[in-house]
C-alpha cells in the first residue's frame, strides 16, 4: 500500500487565491477571450460566458477543491480512496496522461510569450518600420528556437516547483498575479485614452441579440468558461487537496476564484479592445491578435516601449502561473505514488514533459493535432469522469455535507448535487457529440484519429492500475506475514 506522506500546506489565504487565480488566468483569458469575444458578437458572449461561468463552472470548481481537500490526495491517491484498489483507479491515471500531453504543447505557448517578452524589452517592436507579422512567421518557421523556448519554458517551471507549494507556487504567484493585475489595469488605461477607443468598449459591452439565439454562441461561451477555468483537469482537486482542514471553499475555491477569473477576463477586454479599434484591427483576428496586431499597434503608440513591455511580460506571467498549475497536476501524484522525494518527482515530469513537447515545439501542426483532440474531447471526458466520480460513486450529499459546507461563511444548498450529477456531466457528453457531429465531416482523420486514441487510453489505464494494485495487494499481504 502506499505510505501516507507528510503534505504541505498553503501558508495562507491570499496566497492559495492567487495560486489558483493564476491557474486559471492563462491564455485562456488574456489571448483567447478577447477574439474569441470578437469572433461572437462582443457583449451578446459576454451575457453568454458570465451566465455559464457561474451556473457550470463554479459549482463544478466548488466539488472538485473539495474532493481534493477530503481526500487530501492527488488523482490517483483520491481516486484510491473512492473507488478502492481496482482498475476504475484508471480513470485517474488518464486525467493525469491528459494534463501532461496538455502541458507538452502549453509549454511552446508559453516559450512564445518569453519570445515575445524578450523583444520587448529589447524595443524591437518600436524600431521604425519593424514587421511584427515578418517576426511571427520566422519565429514560427525556426525550429531550433521554438525548441530552445520550450526548454527554457520547462526550465522555469521545472525551478519554481522544485520549491515546493509554499516557497514555489504560492511565493511566486503572490507577486506574478499582483504585477499582471496593474499591468492590464495600466493598459486599459492608456487605451482608453485613445482616439476611437471607445468604439472598442461599445463593441464589447454593446450586445447584439442575434448572438444570443445561436448555438454556437453559448457553446463558445461555454468553452470558454471551461477552457479559462481547467474545471476536472484535476487541478482545483490537486491545489485543494494542500488546503487546511477548515478553509472556507464555497468562497475560496469557487466564488472568488471565479471572480478573478471574470475580472482578468474583462481586464484583458479593456486593455485589448480600445487599442484594437483605436488602431483599425479586426476584432476577428484570432490568435494574431496578440501576437501580430497588439504588437504592431504598441510600434505605433506614444510611450511604446512600456505598453509593449507591460503587456507582454503580463502575458508571460499569466502563462507561466498556468503552466505551473498543470504540471503540479502530474508532480502531486507522482510524488504520492512512488512515495518519493518532490525534488524526484518534479524532475520526472517536468522530463517527461519537456521530451513530449519537443514535436510540437518543432511542428505547429501537432501542436494543433494535440489541442484539436484533447480541447474537444480530452479535457471534457476528464470533466465527465471528475464529475460522476463527486456526483455519484463519492456522493454529492455527503461531500456537501462533510467538506464542501465545513468552514463556510457561503452556506451551499442542496440544489448544488443535482448540477453536479446532472448537469455538468450531461453538458459534458453534449458537447463530446457536438464536436464528433461537426468535425467528422470537416476533419475526418484527425476525428476519428483522435478518437480511437482516447477510446485505447481509458481501457488501457485501468489495465495499468489494475495490474498495479494487484501487486500492491500482494506485496502488502507478504509484508503482513512476515512482519
Amino acid at each position: 500500500m502506499t505510505a501516507t506522506i507528510s503534505r504541505e500546506q498553503w501558508g495562507s489565504r491570499f496566497g492559495y487565491l492567487m495560486a489558483v487565480i493564476g491557474a486559471m488566468v492563462g491564455a485562456g483569458n488574456i489571448w483567447r477571450m478577447p477574439y474569441v469575444t470578437g469572433e461572437n458578437g462582443g457583449g451578446a458572449f459576454l451575457i453568454a460566458y458570465f451566465l455559464l461561468l457561474y451556473l457550470i463552472a463554479v459549482p463544478g470548481l466548488m466539488g472538485e477543491t473539495s474532493l481534493g481537500r477530503y481526500t487530501r490526495q492527488g488523482l490517483l491517491g483520491t481516486f484510491r480512496k473512492i473507488y478502492g484498489n481496482n482498475k476504475m483507479v484508471g480513470l485517474g491515471l488518464a486525467i493525469v496522461i491528459f494534463n501532461v500531453l496538455l502541458m507538452s504543447y502549453y509549454s511552446s505557448v508559453v516559450g512564445w510569450t518569453i519570445y515575445y517578452a524578450y523583444h520587448a524589452i529589447v524595443g524591437t517592436f518600436t524600431q521604425t518600420g519593424f514587421d511584427t507579422a515578418a517576426l511571427w512567421q520566422a519565429f514560427s518557421e525556426n525550429k531550433t528556437l521554438n525548441v530552445g523556448m520550450h526548454t527554457l519554458s520547462m526550465l522555469m517551471i521545472t525551478g519554481t516547483l522544485l520549491f515546493g507549494i509554499k516557497n514555489g507556487i504560492e511565493r511566486l504567484s503572490k507577486w506574478m498575479m499582483p504585477i499582471l493585475t496593474l499591468s492590464l489595469i495600466a493598459i486599459a488605461i492608456r487605451g482608453l485614452t485613445l482616439p476611437g477607443a471607445m468604439a472598442g468598449l461599445e463593441f464589447s459591452f454593446s450586445p447584439n441579440w442575434e448572438y444570443l439565439a445561436r448555438g454556437e454562441t453559448w457553446l463558445a461561451a461555454l468553452g470558454q468558461a471551461l477552457f479559462s477555468t481547467g474545471l476536472g483537469w484535476g487541478i482545483a482537486l490537486t491545489y485543494g487537496s494542500y488546503l487546511g482542514r477548515n478553509d472556507d471553499l464555497p468562497l475560496g475555491g469557487g466564488i472568488f476564484t471565479a471572480v478573478g477569473n471574470t475580472s482578468f477576463g474583462l481586464l484583458a477586454i479593456f486593455a485589448v479592445f480600445p487599442i484594437v479599434f483605436a488602431y483599425g484591427i479586426e476584432p476577428t483576428s484570432g490568435p494574431a491578435l496578440a501576437f501580430v496586431a497588439l504588437a504592431s499597434a504598441f510600434g505605433n503608440m506614444s510611450g511604446g516601449y512600456f505598453w509593449a513591455l507591460l503587456f507582454f511580460i503580463g502575458f508571460f506571467f499569466a502563462n507561466m502561473t498556468t503552466a505551473i498549475a498543470i504540471t503540479e497536476v502530474g508532480v502531486t501524484t507522482y510524488k504520492e505514488e512512488r512515495n518519493t522525494s518532490r525534488s524526484k518527482a518534479v524532475l520526472t515530469i517536468c522530463g517527461i514533459v519537456w521530451l513530449l513537447g519537443i514535436p510540437s515545439a518543432m511542428n505547429a501542426d501537432i501542436l494543433g493535432y494535440l489541442d484539436f483532440v484533447l480541447g474537444n474531447w480530452g479535457l471534457p471526458l476528464a470533466t465527465f469522469i471528475i464529475m460522476v466520480t463527486i456526483g455519484w460513486k463519492f456522493d454529492a450529499k455527503r461531500l456537501r455535507l462533510v467538506s464542501l459546507n465545513r468552514g463556510a461563511d457561503l452556506y451551499i444548498p442542496s440544489i448544488w448535487e443535482s448540477v453536479i450529477r446532472y448537469q455538468i456531466p450531461l453538458i459534458m457528453l453534449g458537447i463530446m457529440s457536438y464536436f464528433l457531429y461537426s468535425n467528422l465531416s470537416d476533419s475526418p482523420w484527425k476525428t476519428i484519429s483522435g478518437l480511437i486514441v482516447l477510446t485505447l487510453t481509458i481501457p488501457l489505464c485501468m489495465w495499468i492500475m489494475n495490474k498495479r494494485e494487484i501487486n500492491m495487494n500482494e506485496n502488502y499481504v507478504y509484508e503482513e506475514k512476515t512482519s
